[in-house]
């Protein structure tokens, strides 16, 4: 028996490709639609309106076609309001909860519509009826009592559309390719970093090891020095060897002004933790003078907070690191709040770690010399992330270099 439903799209489905998509998911799981009404924008800032009648083989199959296209901002044209539902004991949710995209989500309740608050992918949606509010919030953190949100009722996504401005960000994004111009683009990251410092946003950097490795971690620093970096996330790693590199001239026991090894330099990085747990923290170190440069010296003498999240490979590690994983997250999500964009440089699981926090609206860079790292941060769903196949040996130094050539002109 054919079963069938109207749906509505309003905005700039067109330009933005979410029609497409949507046309696309339907006939990949063997729907088909209808279109009813098609009112197109007739300038580049008027939005448009569909309304479809999408059909499929069984009630099963459309209500999987429906899951899919509500994703894309797809909604029935009668909404009813969410259906509530409480948490039975803590960390237990009622079957069948709403888990959330990073797109800004709206729900309706007690006929108004009401934004989501601190919106993260895969959350439930927890309603506060007396204050007439809604939150995600992580499935371990549901409370007893909790008026959890069940089914995709009320719900209504807001999925992200081509700016109207020309940007990077337009021109980039959600593509992986070896095959682009980087000191073009890596102008035109510097330029986006200087106008979102002009208006007060924050940039954040996660950081892997590798750009110790690769020489890169003197370009980092000049950019916390300079005020283009408002937090730094990374591991145990980067600040181990940006110490060691700032105590002993080695990263990983390698000189890395000439790229030979150092004999004895593999016990450079314990005793670079040993040197920090003597200070008593990686602040204590730099101000007793026993750390003078590097990315972390700079972070703590510009009070640029960092959140060092521990792993089951570290070494030491360093007493700044935060091993509760659970913690780490909460550290990460206190300063993700308000940033504008993020630079993701040479660390695959971090980026996908931090990417996760991240609502779509943040403007996201991810830099690897793997392009199988950049397209599993996408595949993970950091879809408005920006991909550039490069070296971080290479892109740091480069960019830096923009921002002080683009700066300096400005001021000219």
């Amino acid at each position: 028996m054919v079963e069938s439903q109207e749906i509505e799209l309003r905005g700039h489905i067109i330009d933005s490709g979410i029609m497409t998509q949507l046309f696309d998911r339907v006939m990949d799981m063997g729907g088909n639609f209808e279109i009813l009404v098609f009112d197109i924008g007739k300038e580049k800032t008027d939005p448009s309106y569909a309304r479809l009648r999408i059909t499929a083989s069984s009630r099963k199959n459309l209500q999987s076609i429906l899951s899919e296209v509500h994703r894309l901002g797809a909604r029935p044209l009668e909404v009813k309001d969410v259906h509530l539902v409480a948490a039975d004991a803590d960390r237990v949710a009622p079957r069948g909860f709403y888990t959330t995209s990073n797109h800004p989500t709206n729900i309706k309740y007690a006929g108004e519509w009401i934004p989501v608050g601190a919106i993260e992918m895969d959350f439930l949606i927890v309603v506060d009826p007396e204050n007439k509010t809604a939150r995600s919030v992580a499935l371990g953190k549901i409370r007893k009592g909790d008026l959890v949100v069940v089914g995709e009722q009320g719900v209504s996504v807001q999925y992200p559309e081509r700016p109207r401005e020309q940007s990077t960000f337009e021109f980039m994004h959600g593509t992986v390719s070896s095959e682009r111009p980087s000191e073009t683009l890596i102008a035109k990251i510097a330029k986006e970093i200087l106008d979102i410092r002009k208006k007060g946003g924050k940039i954040a950097v996660v950081g892997g090891p590798a750009i110790i490795h690769t020489g890169a971690g003197k370009a980092l620093a000049g950019m916390i020095h300079n005020g283009y970096v408002n937090v730094l996330f990374a591991g145990n790693a980067l600040a181990t060897h940006d110490i060691e590199y700032n105590l002993y001239g080695t990263s990983l026991g390698m000189d890395i002004s000439t790229g030979n090894p150092v004999m004895g330099g593999h016990k450079h990085h314990i005793y670079a933790i040993s040197e920090i747990m003597r200070a008593g923290s990686i602040k204590k170190a730099v101000d007793t003078g026993v750390i003078k440069g590097g990315i972390m010296y700079e972070c703590v003498k510009n009070d640029i907070p960092f959140v060092l999240a521990g792993s089951i490979r570290d070494d030491g590690p360093l007493p700044d690191v935060i091993q509760d994983s659970m913690v780490a997250q909460d550290a990460m999500r206190k300063h993700i709040e308000g940033c504008s964009m993020v630079l993701m440089i040479a660390t695959l699981l971090h980026s996908i770690a931090v990417g996760n926090c991240l609502p779509s609206s943040v403007k996201t860079v991810c830099v690897d010399i793997n392009p199988a790292h950049l397209t599993k941060l996408m595949d993970r769903g950091t879809t408005q992330a920006i991909s550039i196949v490069s070296d971080a040996g290479t892109f740091l130094p480069l960019l830096a270099r923009q921002l002080e050539i683009q700066s300096g002109q400005a001021r000219k």
